[in-house]
C-alpha cells in the first residue's frame, strides 16, 4: 500500500521541494511551459475545426476571427459528398489493416527470435535491422519504388495493387525493437518451464509471450495504424488508379482542383482526422502503460 502511495503522489518536484520558494516557483514554471506546449498542439487542430464553419472569405480575413459568425455546418457534409469519402475511408481502412498485420506478423517473431530464441550472431542482426533506421528514406525510396515496378523472381508488378503499398512497410525496425526490449522483459523462467513441459518455439510464442505483450502490441499497434491511415508520398507513388487511393492522395487530389472552395477543402482535412484522433483518445492509456512498461513485475 505505501509502494501504491508512493507512486500515485510521484512528480517531478517532491513534496518537500514544494514547500520552498524556489520548489514552487519552479512548478509553476514547469506548469505554464507544459500548458504553453499543449496550446501548441491543441490550437491547429482547433483552427482547423473551426475553420471548417467558415466561409471562404472569413478564413481568408485579417485578423482572423476565431469563431465563426454563422456558422455552416453543412460544410463537412457537403465535403463528405464532394470527397466520395466513402470510398476513400473504406480504401484507408483497408490499406491500414494490411499494414497493421503484416507488420505484426513479421516484426513479433523476428523479435521474439532475437529475444527469446537467441540465433546465432543475433546481436549482429539487431545491430543491421537498426542500422536501417539510420538511413534517409529517400535513400532508398527509387530502389524501393523499382523493386515494385517488376518484383525479383516473381517478375510482376505491383503497382495499382495494394500489396505495393504493404509488403515494403512490413517489416519494421523500429517495430522489431521495442517488441525485443518488451520480450527481454519477460523472466525466462516461464519460457524455460514450457520447454521443460515440451513446449515447441511456436507454442512459446503464441501461448506465453504475445498474451504477456498486450501492452506493448497495443503501442506498436497504434502507431502503425496511425502511420499507415496518415501515409500519403509512397501510396501516391504506387497507386494510380483512383478507385484504391487512400484518403490522403484523394485529399490532395481535392486541394489541386481550382474550383473547390478553401473551406471544404479544411472540411475534408478536418474529417479526415478524426479517426486517428479517436483512435489515440480511446488507446491512449494503452499507449502510455506500454511506453512505461519495461518488463514484468514480480
Amino acid at each position: 500500500m505505501a509502494k501504491q502511495q508512493d507512486s500515485a503522489t510521484r512528480s517531478l518536484i517532491s513534496s518537500l521541494e514544494l514547500r520552498r520558494p524556489g520548489g514552487r516557483a519552479l512548478y509553476w514554471a514547469l506548469f505554464v511551459l507544459l500548458l504553453a506546449l499543449t496550446l501548441t498542439t491543441i490550437l491547429p487542430l482547433y483552427w482547423m475545426f473551426a475553420g471548417a464553419l467558415k466561409s471562404t472569405t472569413e478564413m481568408l480575413r485579417v485578423p482572423p476571427t476565431w469563431l465563426p459568425t454563422e456558422p455552416r455546418w453543412a460544410n463537412y457534409p457537403l465535403a463528405w459528398s464532394r470527397l466520395n469519402y466513402s470510398r476513400y475511408f473504406a480504401n484507408t481502412a483497408l490499406i491500414a489493416l494490411g499494414a497493421w498485420a503484416l507488420q505484426l506478423a513479421v516484426s513479433a517473431p523476428a523479435a521474439f527470435a532475437l529475444s527469446k530464441l537467441q540465433p546465432a550472431g543475433g546481436r549482429v542482426w539487431l545491430l543491421l535491422f537498426l542500422a536501417t533506421l539510420m538511413v534517409p528514406p529517400t535513400a532508398y525510396l527509387i530502389p524501393q519504388y523499382l523493386t515494385v515496378v517488376r518484383l525479383p523472381l516473381l517478375n510482376i508488378s505491383l503497382l495499382d495493387s495494394w500489396w505495393g503499398v504493404w509488403l515494403p512497410g512490413a517489416a519494421s525496425a523500429f517495430n522489431i525493437f521495442v517488441l525485443k526490449q518488451f520480450f527481454d522483459g519477460i523472466p525466462r523462467d516461464l519460457t524455460d518451464a514450457a520447454r521443460v513441459d515440451g513446449a515447441n518455439a511456436w507454442q512459446l510464442f503464441v501461448q506465453i509471450v504475445l498474451p504477456l505483450s498486450r501492452p506493448v502490441l497495443a503501442v506498436v499497434s497504434i502507431f502503425t495504424l496511425i502511420g499507415a491511415w496518415k501515409d500519403f508520398f509512397w501510396p501516391y507513388l504506387v497507386l494510380n488508379d483512383a478507385s484504391l487511393q487512400p484518403i490522403m492522395v484523394a485529399l490532395f487530389r481535392l486541394a489541386n482542383r481550382a474550383q473547390e472552395p478553401l473551406n471544404l477543402i479544411v472540411a475534408a482535412l478536418a474529417i479526415a482526422s478524426l479517426p486517428p484522433i479517436i483512435m489515440f483518445l480511446i488507446f491512449q492509456r494503452q499507449i502510455i502503460r506500454g511506453i512505461t512498461l519495461t518488463g514484468l513485475k514480480g
